[in-house]
């Protein structure tokens, strides 16, 4: 990540330039499309022969933010992460907080921890599927897909109130029990997902242009992508089986039957379509946690007051929309985490674009950035 740089950079700063070549920058784009990402492309015709990624638009410092601020009110911070897929960053913080205060979800907890984060896995999926069809010139798919996403959020915001920042997973268990309405509406939503999804390969997976700007692009090799530490569908899109969920499950996910769809060659394509095998394992795992719902309390006894930890350590992850989540956590003794550190996958799946973008065509740059599909908000923090 040595030439990710933290502030701009013009022609002045990359010298050396020859007499054929032209600097450009690609972003700051809104947002709403894949982030506040700049790229620093030094370009020879259509051939990139350098690129630099600029980052740090949306920094906010909430790793400091979290010193200063109970366990209770950290959770809060994990929303803006990830903000596509809020539901595993509220789940990864309270997993390594619950392991310093020494407590342990319910049953029923855990198995709604699983359904939310598995419903906003699709939902994450869904926004990019949408958007990827859209960078290649593809419009219909979005409003599928899109389509899909409000039914889940309207779920969401029936549950928690709230259809993108959730504050959902709490310590020790979630913020309110799934009422027999919101369970019978939400196994509704899965029976009508199901057949979408062969809608999907239609729209777009096979469909032959997309196809044609996809597959053989911005291919990564296995070796690449350990190398890299690349993780989720980046990953497993160059073929090496990993998965948080089977390697180290968390939350009873060794209790679901599901598989790790993998790619072949790690093309875009493969990236790609690792995505939307994910959504149909996905909604597996729902159907099984609602089907095998536990009885009980939401909510463990005795995580109400303010926690203060005993001083120790301690690191927990999830199998998050975009890679291996990870969060570390430092205590003192007092009510507000000593350190904390995110491990955040986006950051880190970024950073092989500064080598994988030199020799492309810049027509293909959006197919290799949108098949990583990161959230800048998880990249800054």
């Amino acid at each position: 990540m040595s030439n990710i740089m933290a502030s701009g950079a013009d022609a002045s700063t990359m010298p050396g330039l020859k007499s054929d070549q032209l600097f450009i920058n690609l972003g700051p784009q809104h947002p709403s499309t894949h982030g506040v990402l700049r790229i620093g492309l030094t370009i020879n015709g259509e051939v990139i022969v350098n690129a630099v990624p600029d980052i740090g638009y949306l920094h906010r410092g909430t790793e400091k933010l979290a010193e200063v601020r109970n366990y209770h009110h950290c959770v809060v911070l994990t929303d803006r992460w990830d903000y596509v897929a809020a539901m595993p960053n509220n789940l990864v913080f309270c997993l390594a907080a619950e392991k310093l205060m020494g407590v342990k979800a319910t049953p029923r907890a855990d198995a709604l921890r699983v359904i939310m984060c598995e419903m906003n896995r699709v939902a994450s999926h869904l926004l990019f599927f949408g958007t990827y069809g859209i960078d290649l010139g593809a419009y219909t798919p979005f409003l599928y897909a899109f389509r899909e996403r409000e039914m889940i959020l309207d779920l969401f915001e029936m549950i928690c109130g709230a259809r993108l920042t959730y504050n959902y997973i709490r310590l020790g268990g979630v913020m309110t029990d799934a009422s027999e309405d919101w369970l019978k509406r939400t196994k509704e939503f899965v029976e009508y997902f199901k057949p979408r999804l062969d809608e999907y390969d239609t729209l777009l997976t096979y469909n032959p242009i997309f196809m044609a700007r996809t597959q053989g692009v911005g291919i990564v090799s296995p070796e690449e992508a350990v190398g890299w530490a690349l993780s989720g569908p980046n990953l497993r899109g160059s073929g090496v089986n990993h998965d948080v969920r089977k390697s180290d499950p968390y939350s009873g996910y060794e209790n679901y039957e599901f598989d790790v769809p993998l790619g072949k060659t790690g093309s875009c394509w493969d990236r790609y379509f690792c995505r939307v095998q994910e959504m149909r394992q996905s909604i597996r795992i729902i159907e099984a946690a609602i089907a095998k719902l536990p009885a009980g309390p939401f909510m463990a006894p005795g995580v109400a007051k303010i926690p203060k930890p005993a001083p120790g350590e301690a690191y927990a992850h999830v199998e998050g929309a975009r890679g291996d989540l990870g969060i570390y956590l430092a205590s003192d003794g007092g009510i507000s985490p000593f350190r904390m550190h995110v491990h955040a996958p986006s950051f880190i799946n970024l950073a092989m674009l500064q080598e994988k973008l030199v020799g492309m065509k810049v027509s293909d740059v959006i197919a290799l950035l949108g098949s990583i599909d990161i959230v800048l908000g998880e990249v800054d923090r």
